[in-house]
């Protein structure tokens, strides 16, 4: 485990529920300044779960959390609005609005968080695309961007106030491989010129192994390892080697159980 010592995320016993089944059990972890953290998992692990209780957007059962020193399980919404304010999320899908063009998107976080004039946000917004490889393409809509422009386009939104922390979930879901590989090296370039501290949820390994300082994997809503790329890859834990090696579970079947879930609904 993690020394919480000057963690910018630590988190403790946390619990999770949705109505009866529970989805997190006494996950711990934290994650220092300037790293990379990846969190990874199996289909059902309580990876997103995880994600959207750093986010705020859910309530847990218990336990803790503190992001940058705030206590989001028991913030006011004026505290967690300037917490926001220091933190980038890119979304899935990019989650840029239809209606608006590239650049638009982009600059939407300055206009309606700072008081800097149209020139210097015009500037700012440039230099982002500068960065995500997206010059020229502010005046396109996002429906006539490729998958990998539209997370490109996403990530530089994301990261337009140069947050200390940046959230970025499934960064090469759908996306081909040289595509994959060009999002990652943009991942290490922000921490590298930002000193810019991200967590990226993924189930993709490749991926994983490449951009991670530190790797926490989940099982069934538990953590079963944090460790370097090297400590995860060595990992004497069968359920680690399955999904490094891509091998399917060999649950055991109690017929019993498995008959009684049948006719009655219940395990």
């Amino acid at each position: 485990m993690n020394s919480a010592a000057n963690a910018i995320i630590d988190v403790k016993n946390l619990v999770s529920h949705y109505g009866d089944r529970q989805i997190l059990k006494n996950v711990d972890f934290s994650v220092q300044p300037g790293e990379v953290r990846v969190i990874m998992g199996g289909s059902g692990s309580g990876k997103s779960t995880l994600l959207n209780h750093l986010l705020a957007l859910l309530k847990p059962t218990s336990g803790t959390i503190e992001v940058d020193g705030v206590d989001v399980v028991n913030a006011d919404r004026k505290t967690l609005a300037k917490l926001r304010q220091k933190t980038g999320v890119a979304f899935q899908g990019g989650a840029l609005f239809s209606s608006m063009t590239v650049g638009e998107n982009i600059k939407l976080p300055l206009q309606q968080h700072t008081d800097l004039d149209d020139h210097t946000i015009d500037i700012m917004t440039r230099l982002k695309l500068e960065l995500m490889n997206l010059a020229g393409f502010e005046d396109l809509m996002p429906s006539e961007l490729s998958g990998g422009m539209l997370k490109r386009a996403g990530l530089a939104r994301a990261v337009i106030m140069d947050p200390k922390l940046l959230f970025f979930d499934e960064p090469s879901a759908g996306l081909d491989p040289v595509t994959s590989v060009e999002l990652d090296e943009l991942i290490l370039k922000l921490k590298a010129a930002m000193n810019m501290t991200v967590v990226v949820v993924t189930h993709e390994l490749e991926s994983a192994f490449k951009i991670a300082d530190k790797i926490t994997v989940l099982f069934d809503g538990e953590v079963a390892i944090t460790g370097t790329v090297d400590e995860i890859k060595n990992s004497t834990d069968e359920r680690i080697q399955n999904l490094i090696n891509r091998r399917p579970r060999n649950d055991v079947i109690d017929a019993e159980q498995y008959l009684q879930r049948l006719t009655t609904g219940k395990n």
